[in-house]
């Protein structure tokens, strides 16, 4: 709703329509007068107009949290084959889940058509509950059809936590459900974690409570949602204290998988989804598969990621050769995706893929924070640059000062040896 001009009292004097950082005021006929579908009423114009002549409007009935238990995942799956993202999500949100409360289910979402079986894998990395939606309209993925059922579920269960893959489907689904839901969402989270009220917090101490410093209104439990900021030059805190559900979107390789427990069971709930070909406004006449190279930085165990040092894009034919050998994949940093030595797909970084391999050989890399970001929890980095005071260096865990064109040549000659060496060494 907007803000309502109390035409009797306005005297045209415009200082609500300067004030309106969202241009949704304007004079007509001395008059003020508020376009809604712009107006956000954020009250700026109220506190600017000194004649009494703006209303605000009347704020939303409080929601009610204690009605919204569990946490969810979106198990987002592809041609019968769930996303490696979801996965690890599910592994995180059991982690959330048991901090929140040992009642507290973590549960996972399944939309599509004949995918029945792919609830057992949801079981095996973790899941308690899995919420199954099929139907031959969501064979493939459209926003209207899965925005839509994915809304009756949250009105019917109310989730209290929802987390999706900050993937092509997660990053167009999220925003919609957060929107028709009227609640908050988390972008690119890099780190999630449970905020307990400080009523809990003391109780469990059980120390007297002073509540002249507490807020009645402050929820139980909240998540606490870390993304980066300005450019990932710091990391912002979010939280959703008074909307449900609280919604984020997580990128994949952030989060850690568990342990797969082959023959893990729980609890399937079937809802028969209650959407129709009318609701979807949009016909998929074909899907048209990329005829270049797919890369997976994301699932990848070793990625050689080359960057401005190359020189130019030749570099990327001994990136190729040195990640042949070892059995990787090719990254890149952002500069040498932007200089066009290389598609975009090979990106490694927060405006590329965050991955976490076992392996990460970092060439001709400088490490601004931005790719930095995207690849500073693989398990081993090994960093080759000229110069010993790059950032990569003091993140690597092997550094090497040198020419990268002498230094990769020869860690493949050796790569064989190498690889003995490390076997023996980790038996």
């Amino acid at each position: 709703m907007a803000v309502k001009i109390i035409k009797e009292n306005c005297k045209g004097c415009s200082l609500c329509a300067k004030a309106c950082p969202f241009d949704a005021i304007t004079i007509v006929d001395k008059k003020a007068v508020v376009d809604e579908a712009k107006c956000t009423n954020c009250n700026t114009c109220v506190a600017k107009c000194h004649f009494g002549a703006i209303e605000a409007a009347p704020k939303a009935e409080a929601v009610d949290l204690s009605a919204y238990h569990d946490v969810w995942v979106f198990a987002e799956q592809r041609q019968g084959k769930i996303q490696n993202v979801a996965l690890e999500l599910i592994g995180e949100g059991k982690r959330l889940a048991k901090d929140i409360s040992e009642k507290t289910q973590i549960c996972a979402v399944l939309i599509g058509n004949n995918i029945g079986h792919l609830a057992q894998e949801c079981f095996e990395y973790g899941a308690e509950k899995v919420y199954l939606c099929e139907d031959p309209l969501l064979e493939n993925y459209t926003t209207d059809g899965y925005t839509k059922v994915f809304q009756q579920l949250i009105d019917e269960y109310k989730p209290e936590i929802v987390m999706y893959g900050a993937t092509h489907i997660g990053r167009d689904l999220a925003p919609r459900i957060a929107g028709r839901c009227n609640t908050g969402l988390t972008a690119d989270c890099t780190h999630l974690d449970i905020k307990v009220s400080k009523y809990i917090e003391f109780a469990k101490k059980n120390t007297t409570l002073d509540t002249s410093d507490l807020d009645p209104n402050d929820p139980d439990v909240g998540i606490k949602q870390t993304r980066p900021a300005f450019g990932g030059n710091l990391m912002a805190t979010i939280i959703c204290p008074r909307t449900r559900p609280q919604m984020s979107t997580v990128r994949p390789g952030v989060m850690q998988k568990l342990e797969r427990v082959p023959g893990a069971t729980g609890e399937t709930v079937v809802v028969k989804p209650a959407v129709t070909k009318e609701d979807i406004r949009v016909e998929i006449l074909d899907i048209v598969k990329s005829a270049k190279e797919m890369v997976s930085l994301s699932d990848a165990k070793i990625i050689c990621s080359g960057g401005r040092g190359l020189g130019d894009a030749s570099g990327f034919d001994l990136m190729k050769q040195f990640a042949d050998k070892v059995g990787g994949v090719v990254g890149a940093s952002r500069a040498a995706v932007d200089s066009g030595w290389i598609d975009h797909s090979h990106q490694v970084g927060q405006t590329g893929t965050t991955v976490k391999p076992d392996i990460y050989f970092a060439c001709g890399i400088s490490g601004a924070i931005q790719h930095l970001a995207g690849m500073q929890t693989s398990n081993c980095i090994v960093a080759i640059n000229k110069d010993a005071d790059a950032p990569i260096m003091e993140i690597a865990d092997y550094a090497i000062v040198g020419d990268l064109y002498k230094v990769v040549p020869e860690i493949i000659a050796e790569w064989d040896n190498a690889e003995a060496l490390f076997d023996a060494s980790t038996k």
